[in-house]
């Protein structure tokens, strides 16, 4: 069995990118609200049922009336567009 390690605090916040709460972004499948960053790893693998998940960023589909939240864990690519930013940056205080 392999030893899981915690990624380094870089590589997930470039993973995630500028995914915070408050933050609305775009790609090719809708636009999305981000409602929640969960940075836990044992819940992320709850969320995403994925065992290695580290991270897990719950959205909403704005561009759908009844859109219902979702978790997704897909890595910030180029393909995604920041439409507008999140109020406060990952670990401020609140």
């Amino acid at each position: 069995m392999t030893a899981i390690t915690a990624l380094p605090l870089s590589r997930v916040a470039d993973e995630i990118g500028p995914r915070r709460p408050g933050a609305v972004y775009q790609n090719v499948d809708g636009c999305f609200e981000v409602l929640v960053l969960v940075t836990d790893p044992a819940e992320a693998a709850r969320l995403l049922h994925r065992a290695g998940a580290r991270w897990a960023v719950i959205v909403r589909d704005t561009l759908r009336p009844d859109g219902q939240p979702f978790a997704v864990g897909s890595v910030w690519t180029d393909s995604d567009y920041l439409v507008h930013p999140a109020t406060m940056a990952y670990g401020a205080a609140a």
